[in-house]
């Protein structure tokens, strides 16, 4: 009887132990980040399960009154049954990976699992252990999972430094690769797209897929990409710690960096500000003597921090004019973007299906290298007019007749106002949907605050996703006189596009700006 029960209560935890490891590896399997997590939603959690943790609590009073296993096995059951009901009509942001690491982690977990079992029915009397186990079914894999962290991680370190020290050697034995690193709190993957594509123009270019912007990210680049006529690599260098810019650093060693910008993201881990300037600006303390940095001078922070290195640096702006890259005239239409770069005496005329001033920025660092590397002024204007649009970056696209800049992968404190800039110039009735930013630290009520005021007049509807989360946004656009008439709250991602589809015409532009993971959208 023990080992069927066992087997049902196995059953019963399929579903949460599914759910805790999607959340796991949202919060970058990090105990710490996860373990905030709990707390920050288990209110929002506890609400939205109010069937099984009732049945799970009727279950562990029930079990002292001795009834007999199978009513236990019965309720274990029915746990399943209303956890695959749920999860068939759930249709995630993100969904679970299973990669080899969570399958680790799954063995490790059900390891665990078994041992919980052996103990409580071998140490518990008989009469009340069902209903203990029974009643600890929904909530056991969430706290498993903090001891699978402990166990695994010197696991995960071991195999992560072998694939680590062979992409090493594969980076040392390519003799003559141009390394480019590129890093900022904001617009390093468009960054690395737009860099990829005008160096193409002459070179074999190769550059860290998507947001392959970790150590494993790079060296899984690196070891299924990197090939002997790959004769640049540009590499999107992340980090949201104390440290990471300095081992990326001193994996890669690129010999041209470009500090993209510098804000207030991901002040969480970082602690503060100034941990984030120093750490962004290891990208060009790091560099060699013969090597080239590139900085975005519209950055207060870039542009006033004092470089303890004599490497050469290049300077880009478009509200900053003394600098060796300035953008000017610049127009936005449906169609993309046209504006001047002046380059000493030089003045030439680009064109892109790239929207805002930060994407402008962002091309500007690019031919910053491809001058520095030696590409012609018509090798540029040809890549700059053909690029592609970065996907998820205020990319512009048609989608059931409706006209959308898709801005999803791009949300923080300048780029959501730059957007709100691009907005504004576009024709029909303007959108905007957004669940707001996060990770912003004790900051980050203020910045969506902001982000709601800096809509007035710049949007003509409003749609916030998720109630908690865009509550500092209402209040900004009730505190800046915005028409509240216009502002519509739901809950999910899906019935904001219902509201789209019912709302809109194919005269309109609707701004989607950010699309939080399953774990922080509530």
């Amino acid at each position: 009887m023990r080992v069927l029960f066992a087997v049902c209560m196995c059953l019963a935890a399929v579903i949460p132990v599914k759910h805790a490891l999607h959340m796991f590896q949202q919060n970058r399997y990090e105990n710490g980040r996860y373990a905030g997590w709990i707390r920050e939603n288990i209110s929002d959690s506890m609400a939205k399960n109010v069937l099984p943790m009732g049945l799970c609590l009727i279950s562990l009073i029930l079990g002292f009154f001795h009834l007999p296993a199978v009513i236990f096995m019965i309720f274990c059951i029915l746990l399943f049954l209303y956890g695959w009901m749920m999860e068939k009509g759930i249709a995630y942001i993100k969904p679970l990976v299973v990669t080899a690491r969570v399958k680790r982690q799954i063995a490790v977990l059900a390891v665990l699992y078994v041992i919980v079992l052996a103990v409580i029915l071998g140490c518990v009397p008989a009469s009340i252990c069902y209903g203990v186990l029974t009643g600890c079914a929904w909530v056991l894999p969430w706290v498993l999972l903090f001891p699978v962290g402990w166990i695994t991680s010197p696991i995960e370190h071991g195999v992560q430094m072998h694939y680590l020290n062979d992409a090493k050697r594969q980076l040392e034995e390519h003799t003559g690769l141009v390394k480019i690193g590129i890093t900022g709190s904001y617009g390093k993957t468009t960054t690395k797209n737009i860099m990829q594509a005008m160096l193409s123009e002459k070179f074999n270019t190769l550059m860290t897929p998507a947001s392959f912007n970790t150590p494993m990210g790079i060296t899984r680049t690196i070891r299924e990409y990197l090939k002997p006529i790959h004769q640049v690599f540009v590499c999107e260098m992340g980090a949201d710690h104390v440290g990471d810019i300095t081992e990326l650093m001193n994996f890669v060693h690129p010999s041209i960096g470009v500090v993209t910008s510098i804000g207030p993201q991901h002040l969480n881990t970082f602690g503060s500000q100034e941990n984030i300037i120093r750490e962004k600006m290891q990208m060009i303390e790091m560099l060699p003597q013969d090597g080239l940095g590139i900085l975005n001078y519209d950055n207060d922070f870039i542009r006033s921090y004092q470089i303890r290195n004599t490497v050469k640096t290049v300077t880009v702006g478009i509200d900053h004019t003394d600098v060796d890259y300035h953008a000017e005239n610049i127009t936005y239409t449906p169609r993309g973007s046209r504006f001047t770069v002046v380059h000493g005496e030089e003045r030439i005329e680009l064109e892109t299906k790239l929207l805002g001033k930060l994407n402008i920025l962002n091309i500007l660092a690019a031919v910053a290298a491809a001058r520095y590397l030696g590409l012609s002024w018509t090798e540029i204007a040809h890549a700059s007019r053909t690029m592609k649009q970065v996907e998820h970056r205020l990319e512009l696209k048609v989608i059931n007749g409706r006209h959308f800049i898709d801005d999803a992968f791009n949300a923080n404190p300048s780029g959501s106002h730059m957007a709100l800039d691009v907005l504004s110039m576009m024709p029909g009735k303007r959108v905007i949907v957004t669940p707001g930013m996060i990770d912003l630290g004790v900051k980050q009520d203020q910045i969506n605050h902001d982000f709601g005021t800096y809509m007035k007049d710049k949007a003509d509807a409003v749609v916030l996703v998720g109630e908690t989360q865009t509550r500092p946004i209402k209040k900004g656009l009730e505190d800046a006189g915005y028409d509240m008439s216009h502002v519509t709250v739901l809950s999910t991602e899906k019935e904001a596009f219902g509201w789209v589809w019912q709302n809109t015409t194919s005269a309109d532009t609707i701004l989607l700006e950010n699309d939080l993971p399953d774990a922080f959208n509530h």
